[in-house]
């Protein structure tokens, strides 16, 4: 099994609803009930007030801002998660001096409709009951790679 990694393209995001992004969903390898974006709001700026159909976490990533939803305005900052609900109004307002990076995941029914119509008898299915399946034996076998590894550095270290 290999990890897939799609690489952001910092020199190339696009400027949407205010913010430079970049789509990070969806995605040819992933089958995914929500798709994602990776977003910076610039030093100074607000983004685009707006409103959709889905509902949408934020994730702030580095730096801080005051996202506004509904014309309330809350502190946010690294590490935090914002919640919309289909309908709100919202945006962010980077008042600092440093630009504020976050992850914006979004979905809908439809989304999760087809996501489990394709998910159904596909290899990611077989591949979730087997590792269900074999968790104690995969967490054992995680346990062993990391004893190793911890042996290894102690006994480098002397």
């Amino acid at each position: 099994m290999v990890v897939h990694i799609s690489r952001l393209d910092r020199d190339n995001l696009l400027h949407e609803y205010g913010v430079d992004t970049q789509r990070l969903q969806p995605w040819p390898v992933l089958n995914a009930p929500f798709e994602t974006s990776y977003a910076v709001c610039r030093a100074g700026t607000v983004s685009k007030l707006h409103t959709h159909h889905e509902q949408e976490i934020f994730v702030a990533v580095s730096g801080e801002c005051v996202v506004e939803c509904g014309g309330e305005r809350q502190p946010f900052r690294a590490g935090d998660v914002a919640y919309f609900t289909p309908g709100q109004l919202h945006r962010v307002h980077n008042l600092t001096d440093e630009d504020f990076v976050f992850c914006s995941i979004w979905w809908d029914p439809e989304m999760a409709h087809r996501f489990l119509a394709e998910y159904a008898g596909s290899d990611t299915e077989t591949f979730a009951a087997e590792a269900a399946a074999n968790a104690d034996e995969n967490a054992r076998a995680a346990e062993a790679v990391e004893n190793a590894e911890t042996a290894e550095r102690v006994g480098a270290s002397q």
